[in-house]
């Protein structure tokens, strides 16, 4: 991707009245949602989430934002503010607070409890700030007033900061349904009350911005939903995101309606639909809910499953009774709903699990083939709403790849905003507001950080290369044996390969190269043990490159003879 600010280096100092902004996440992806705003020498965090990996990236749990620039300046950090309950706005919560456990965390009631079971599981005790829309909170130098906004999940905030600097507004993820199934609309009167008082700087959600017109209202898909449960002649199995009350609730009532039975399957959204009903953003008539357990007995038209997995993940429910690989048997009769959209570069997943739940019988309704999911961002029409509402002096596009972001900043100039108060940047790169206009000043560290097999940034870019060579190209073991005096070969090397696609015998044809590159290391004197297998290496990839169009993994092992 070219980069539109390639010579971009560590940014000043900030001056005292202004306001810098730093999204370590969330720009150029659509996931691990970062921004850290810097004022007076303090530092506001808002949201902190995960980004799911991709096909390319194999053995990765999560990938999270890149904490470098906080290492130093944990202590300036005056409070942690989520908008909302989604993994890609928590799930590094965890993360930031293993490195200094008493930042506040504020969120709504429900994202405080979907994030505290969260943290339960890595044993921390958070320090919380509970509030709700129309609350005005300090941190440090910075004033929060928080704002209700609809999304695809309860209880999404937008935040309002108030500096010396100026006004800034984060909308948060958000949409402008006019009919919300808990009839919590986006406060657009507070917009406009921001926007009387001058907002400075306006983030704003990019995810739909390409979309034209208005996103579909969640009533829509009442009809779809009802149509399966009218139909469907055996079991319904439901898959949404372990976070989605709002499509979890429509589906309670169709079943409540039909007279069947509803389990929860998969561990997060056993836990998550227990904390939502607790709290009551989720209302589950008597009876209704049953442990999976019971479904035995009960025919398969009294039963309906909700599990995780909408999105193709391979350790979740639906993926693995797409596989066969899960206590529940899809077969004939069954009936699938995926409730949920498709998260860009999912695709390929998402196709995976339909095909297999098909194979074994099963009907899979789908966005694809029926009205059965909305989006929770707004669309372009909402978008223009809130600058023509708003009328902000300068606009950072936020939360988005990279064509979202450009579709969301060409609305904005659309609407009259200058386009130089409406930079387009990429994670890391560092926007200060001063004396009210927007500047790009420089570039921080922002790269991806995985966590893998529970453990965090062992896993490099290189790896992670190396992983896809094994999983595409196989790998070569040369054991060479060499007189520590004259460095040549006492023997000839062995060869061993896994998933070559062929035999390792033809690497015996490389024994010259590997004979004069220990030479040319003699010559010069290197008789270093990692130094003679680097150069191995490098002698043996070139060669199966140019003989034989092939780039296994090469693992030269040197032993003194």
């Amino acid at each position: 991707m070219s980069h539109p600010h390639p010579e971009l280096g560590n940014p000043p100092s900030l001056p005292r009245n202004g306001l810098r902004v730093v999204p370590l996440g969330g720009l150029g992806e659509v996931g691990r949602n970062m921004t850290v705003l810097e004022h007076r020498g303090k530092l506001l965090v808002i949201d902190c989430g995960v980004l799911f990996p991709e096909e390319h990236q194999p053995g990765v749990d999560v990938i999270l934002p890149d904490f470098s620039m906080l290492r130093d300046r944990l202590q300036d950090i005056v409070a942690i503010v989520l908008t909302h309950g989604h993994e890609d706005h928590i799930g590094a919560v965890p993360y930031l607070l293993k490195e200094r456990g008493d930042i506040p965390v504020v969120g709504s009631r429900l994202t405080l409890a979907f994030i505290e079971a969260k943290l339960k599981e890595h044993r921390i005790r958070p320090n919380t700030v509970q509030v709700a829309e129309g609350d005005r909170q300090t941190f440090g130098p910075f004033d929060c007033e928080f704002i209700a906004v609809n999304h695809s999940i309860p209880d999404g905030l937008a935040v309002a900061v108030r500096t010396a600097a100026g006004l800034l507004l984060h909308t948060g993820d958000f949409k402008m349904d006019q009919f919300p199934l808990d009839e919590r609309l986006t406060d657009l009167r507070a917009f406009g009350r921001l926007g009387d008082e001058g907002v400075d700087l306006f983030l704003v959600d990019s995810t739909n911005a390409e979309v034209p017109g208005f996103t579909t209202a969640e009533r829509d898909l009442t009809p779809a939903i009802e149509t399966v449960f009218r139909t469907a002649p055996g079991r319904i199995v439901v898959s949404s995101f372990a976070s989605h009350v709002h499509r979890i609730q429509q589906v309670l009532d169709a079943a409540h309606e039909h007279k069947r039975k509803v389990a929860f399957v998969g561990r997060s959204m056993v836990r998550n639909m227990k904390i939502a009903q607790d709290l009551g953003y989720l209302r589950v008539p008597r009876g209704l809910v049953v442990d999976v357990k019971k479904l035995d007995d009960l025919p398969p038209e009294k039963v309906t499953l909700v599990s995780t997995g909408s999105q193709g993940e391979p350790m979740a429910a639906l993926s693995r009774m797409a596989n066969r690989d899960h206590q529940i048997r899809i077969g004939e009769g069954d009936t699938v709903l995926l409730a949920s959209s498709l998260i860009p570069g999912n695709e390929n997943a998402v196709s995976r699990v339909i095909n297999g739940l098909t194979r074994w019988g099963a009907k899979v309704v789908h966005q694809g083939n029926a009205k059965v999911h909305v989006s929770g961002h707004a669309s372009a029409g909402e978008l223009v709403y809130c600058y023509n509402l708003i009328k902000p002096r300068n606009v950072l596009p936020v939360h988005g790849e990279w064509r979202h972001l450009r579709a969301n900043a060409d609305l904005a100039i659309a609407t009259g905003l200058d386009p130089e108060r409406v930079p387009v940047i990429d994670d890391g790169m560092v926007v200060d507001l001063v004396d009210g206009r927007v500047k790009v000043t420089g570039k921080v560290r922002a790269g991806y950080v995985y966590v893998s097999a529970g453990t965090v940034g062992d896993v490099t870019e290189d790896e992670l290369r190396d992983r896809v060579t094994l999983s595409r190209q196989g790998t070569v073991t040369i054991v060479a044996l060499v007189d520590a005096d004259t460095g040549q070969l006492t023997e000839p090397p062995d060869f061993v390969g896994r998933g070559l696609g062929t035999d390792e015998s033809i690497f015996e044809a490389a024994v010259p190269v590997i004979e004069k590159a220990l030479a040319d290391a003699a010559a010069n004197g290197i008789g270093d043990h990692a130094e003679l297998e680097q150069r191995i290496e490098r002698a043996v990839s070139r060669w199966a490159e140019r003989k034989h169009r092939r780039n296994p993994l090469i693992i030269p092992v040197v032993i003194e003879a």
